[in-house]
């Protein structure tokens, strides 16, 4: 079974060990700072851990776009993979997201991402397959789902 819950400063060397090698514990704890905020580039954003079996998995993130329109996006450590944590993660917050009246999901996923494009499919999503290059360069398409 998997939770989400927004982190905390204790959750600094989890993520140190399984997400951000190379960064120092002080960095972290700002990055969850920032996370906590509630606020990315000048929108509503909030950031969860996603929690199996007591440990951190990965993380899940809502961000606003509109009023009604938000973008989910989940990321699982390398270990947690292939469990379902981002699918059970992704469905509470999209409960989450409802809570909160949005009523479309917005997802762009990079077009060779071929996991993120399979669980947006079991999940509902539709695209209309059209590929454009995000603000990286990178292929993406548009995945929606009304909540």
């Amino acid at each position: 079974m998997v939770t989400i819950r927004n982190f905390t400063h204790q959750d600094a060397e989890a993520l140190r060990q399984s997400l951000y090698p190379d960064m120092e514990l002080s960095a972290i704890s700002e990055m969850i700072d920032e996370w906590n905020s509630l606020v990315c580039c000048g929108k509503y954003f909030e950031m969860f851990a996603i929690v199996s079996d007591d440990r951190i998995a990965g993380y899940v993130s809502l961000y606003e776009h509109s009023k009604t329109v938000a973008s989910i996006g989940a990321e699982v450590i390398a270990e947690e993979r292939r469990k379902g944590a981002a699918s059970e993660a992704i469905s509470l917050l999209m409960r989450y997201a409802s809570e909160k009246r949005y009523r479309i999901i917005l997802d762009q996923v990079r077009r060779d991402n071929t996991a993120s494009i399979r669980l947006h499919e079991k999940l509902g999503f539709e695209s209309d397959g059209y590929v454009y290059r995000n603000q990286r360069g990178q292929e993406t398409v548009l995945y929606l789902k009304p909540i």
